[in-house]
């Protein structure tokens, strides 16, 4: 059943450790997701691994210690890491324990709970993708470090057009064709494959300023592209 207030957010690891753990942006992240919450709203967020997976998973490789499994192993304990801080980081206001497979959310009055990575194979994006179909979410955001999705990559091509709105099919032919560990593109292309499928709404945008987040919960005009 679609539950309008019930909201998925997978919160991207650049913005939990840009460099360092940003401090300032875990204390707003809290505080707004708290001010939603009495609003009446409840939030499963799904951490990323961001530049912790990406270092280890690197370390890995330039060991020659892994496959491709491996890879992904180190990638979901990223995850996890990251998503033990944010549950602490709400203390009572969320679930007791993060939770480790979308597929079976627990069944509880928290209004925020918390999970990482899964299994191999799948990225926090298919989690996060996953969980919505799992309770009924009828949106998801995906809050990162980059302001818009681009036709193509804007480091790479300086002419590159931002993209504000777009169907699944015009965002997909955006992206990679596959999955694989460490993937750095807006969105993974299977679960956006499977968002289509489901027909979720999917809010990427840059999670600094927090007022993007807030805005596109409240309804009001934000920075960042909506697929749908």
């Amino acid at each position: 059943m679609a539950d309008a207030q019930k909201i998925v957010i997978s919160l991207g690891g650049s913005l939990i450790i840009p460099d360092e753990i940003d401090l300032n942006f875990l204390r707003s992240f809290k505080s707004l997701i708290e001010g939603e919450v009495q609003k009446g709203k409840s939030f499963i967020i799904i951490t990323g691994g961001g530049k912790v997976c990406r270092r280890y998973q690197d370390a890995v490789r330039k060991l020659g210690a892994g496959d491709s499994e491996s890879l992904d192993w180190v990638g979901i304990y990223a995850t996890r890491l990251n998503a033990t801080l944010l549950r602490v980081l709400f203390g009572k206001g969320a679930y007791s324990e993060i939770m480790q497979e979308p597929e079976k959310v627990p069944r509880v009055d928290a209004p925020i709970i918390v999970g990482g990575g899964s299994i191999p194979g799948h990225s926090s994006d298919f989690a996060a993708v996953t969980v919505a179909e799992k309770t009924g979410a009828q949106r998801l955001i995906n809050l990162s470090n980059i302001d818009y999705v681009y036709e193509k990559d804007p480091r790479e091509f300086p002419d590159a057009k931002k993209v504000e709105r777009a169907t699944w099919k015009e965002f997909r032919a955006i992206l990679p064709q596959g999955y694989y560990p460490g993937i750095n593109a807006p969105f993974d292309p299977v679960a956006a494959k499977r968002a289509e499928e489901l027909g979720l709404e999917v809010a990427i945008m840059n999670g600094n300023p927090l007022l993007n987040l807030q805005n596109y919960l409240e309804g009001e005009a934000f920075k960042g592209t909506v697929i749908k």
